[in-house]
């Protein structure tokens, strides 16, 4: 069923998608009829990642599409364009995406489809691409540090900043991965380091606030996450606590790279300051969900039971403390690309 061991693909308008909520425990691809449940699958994360929350935005265009009644077809798409687009406010991949598809959604549904998945093979060679030039940036022996998740569940296929990496184990390099936990929906703990382990990386989870001290005992030798949104300044959006782990790696002079797709670039947005950060639900710190010892999925909370949290879902990392961008066409140290 699944093409390429791909996260995200359409079908007879049909969006398979691996839902990332189950994971690590349970292997399960969740499949969407309507373009409404596709926007549900992107808002609850069951796919996640700006190039495969692109993708999925893409094929959640078709599908409406493909739904529009003939009298109001016009009407109809416009709408579930701003649907798609009210679900995920920060990732740049999912406005591109939309505003990719939507001309030839109007069109036809058949032209929607060949724009949507232009999008999802321009996204996973992107990846590709990403993962040959960032191998040159790792040498042997380095130990890595990465911030929540962007691998191939992130890029629909070959993934951002977890490319370079398993394209140096590939080629024999010697290295060991540190992998945030990344509170609180703990993308790094059950995401990447399930991934890591498939690609047979070598590999730790850390507490979010152990970097620090590995970095300070000499276990880091380059830091690389990749971004739901870069600003034309070169400002980027990325899941909360990459901030603090630029600052930490400016500290310690170790070099700190953004990995990313051209399409997670946005050059009209001037500077971070003008990046929309989305706050999610409360829930997501005052609980902590997983599976007990028996395989039985737990919900449990773990914050004072009076108490509110705050949860914004991102944080800016302003250029001075990005040494680089790996992207597709190669290692820019400046921008505009």
């Amino acid at each position: 069923m699944q093409k390429n061991n791909r996260a995200v693909w359409i079908k007879r308008s049909k969006v398979y998608l691996t839902d990332q909520t189950k994971l690590p425990f349970k292997e399960e691809v969740f499949i969407s009829e309507t373009y409404k449940e596709t926007c549900r699958a992107i808002t609850d994360m069951l796919v996640r990642g700006a190039g495969s929350i692109g993708a999925a935005a893409g094929f959640a265009l078709v599908q409406a599409a493909c739904k529009a009644p003939k009298e109001k077809y016009s009407d109809y798409i416009k709408k579930a364009a701003e649907d798609i687009k009210a679900t995920r406010p920060t990732a740049r991949d999912l406005f591109a995406a939309v505003e990719r598809v939507l001309p030839k959604a109007l069109i036809s549904p058949e032209e929607a489809e060949k724009e949507a998945q232009k999008i999802a093979d321009e996204t996973a060679e992107a990846g590709k691409h990403i993962g040959k030039f960032g191998n040159e940036l790792i040498k042997d022996g380095f130990g890595i540090l990465t911030h929540c998740n962007a691998g191939p569940l992130a890029l629909v296929e070959y993934g951002s900043a977890l490319a370079p990496i398993i394209k140096a184990h590939e080629s024999g390099k010697k290295i060991t991965v540190y992998v945030d936990e990344t509170r609180p929906r703990n993308q790094g703990a059950k995401l990447t380091a399930w991934e890591l382990q498939k690609a047979g990386v070598p590999h730790f989870i850390i507490a979010d606030n152990a970097a620090g001290l590995l970095m300070m005992r000499g276990k880091i030798d380059i830091v690389i996450t990749g971004a739901d949104r870069i600003a034309a300044n070169g400002d980027t959006a990325n899941k909360i606590g990459t901030f603090e782990k630029a600052v930490l790696a400016k500290e310690f002079n170790i070099p700190f790279y953004i990995a990313a797709p051209d399409s997670t670039f946005d050059n009209n947005c001037p500077s971070g300051k003008e990046i929309e950060i989305e706050e999610r639900n409360e829930n997501e710190v005052l609980f902590i969900s997983g599976e007990d010892k028996n395989g039985v999925k737990r919900e449990i909370r773990i914050a004072n039971p009076a108490s509110s949290a705050y949860n914004p879902a991102f944080d800016i990392t302003p250029v001075k403390y990005i040494t680089g961008f790996i992207t597709s066409g190669g290692i820019k140290k400046e921008l505009p690309l």
